[in-house]
């Protein structure tokens, strides 16, 4: 491939951030903070990039978007929105942050293909300044077109560097089988299904050991859809490595103020030190030791 299909369908701007074209839509790159738990703090560690249709100025919803595509532009439209997050990462977030970026596992039909998108990959971070190692690749659970491909392509992936996120993760059959095959670094928990655990304490117990047997295997955990004190009270207690939601930060459009996050941002309460930006996580009320979920009141 002599020319990138993503770079292709580029715009820059003076900013330095980037926007992409896809027909009658302009497409921007959101991003979202994803925080770690470090010794009572919250750190940010990584960001996922998410993208943001416009047609005539006006927001769109990604998912009319993409029920728009045509399915044989679907593996066109993912590597352009790859391409504009990193190369918007590369401009406006912090360079030691680590950034998620999606792979829909239905598009991989043959070797060839998933030899294209790593080739891609690395002309793309090539031009954004971004090594391979901040990378996770976040494959999504669609799914795949072809299995012994997708399995090639993760492997391949691996072997460039690159990190590996399962993303949804419900515990049903078909989550387990995934985490198996592709023997991920991290592992996304699906938002609806963390709040039915938290509910109660069965659940929470259970919660609370998968996040153990995943860290015992050297696998890191996310909690997504965190919008609720409570629930960020009760991912902390579990001894999940990470969490993401409304509750501490929403998406930005790209160019973000998350730079700030960065040892070498102006706002920095790390600038002097080693450790990442970080604050504490926020005092709560005290409550009975075994309350579970939104029923409760403090």
């Amino acid at each position: 491939m002599s020319r990138s299909i993503g770079l292709a369908h580029i715009i820059r701007h003076d900013d330095g951030t980037s926007s992409g074209v896809w027909g009658i839509y302009t497409l921007q790159s959101a991003f979202q903070p994803i925080f770690a738990f470090k010794e009572g703090k919250l750190s940010v560690a990584a960001f996922e990039g998410l993208i943001r249709p416009f047609r005539n100025g006006e927001p769109q919803s990604p998912m009319s978007f993409f029920s728009t595509c045509p399915a044989a532009d679907r593996l066109h439209v993912e590597a352009l929105t790859r391409t504009l997050h990193l190369l918007n990462a590369g401009a406006c977030l912090p360079q030691e942050a680590s950034i998620f970026v999606n792979f829909d596992p239905s598009v991989f039909t043959d070797r060839s293909i998933a030899d294209n998108a790593l080739r891609e990959m690395r002309l793309v971070l090539h031009e954004a300044g971004i090594d391979p190692g901040r990378v996770v690749c976040e494959v999504t659970e669609q799914k795949s077109a072809s299995q012994e491909t997708l399995h090639s392509f993760v492997a391949a992936l691996k072997a460039s560097g690159f990190r590996i996120a399962v993303d949804d993760y419900g515990a049903d059959d078909s989550d387990i089988k995934r985490i198996k095959e592709l023997k991920p670094d991290i592992v996304k928990f699906d938002a609806h299904w963390i709040t039915q655990l938290m509910e109660s304490g069965a659940g929470f117990a259970l919660l609370t050991t998968m996040v153990k047997s995943f860290e015992a295997q050297g696998i890191r955990t996310v909690f997504e859809g965190i919008e609720e004190g409570w629930q960020l009270e009760l991912a902390e207690r579990s001894g999940a490595s990470m969490v993401q939601g409304y509750v501490l930060a929403r998406p930005e459009l790209a160019p973000t103020s998350f730079r700030v996050f960065g040892r070498s941002g102006p706002a920095s309460a790390a600038a002097a030190s080693d450790a990442p930006a970080s604050v504490p996580v926020a005092p709560r009320p005290a409550r009975p030791a075994k309350a579970f979920g939104r029923r409760v009141t403090p």
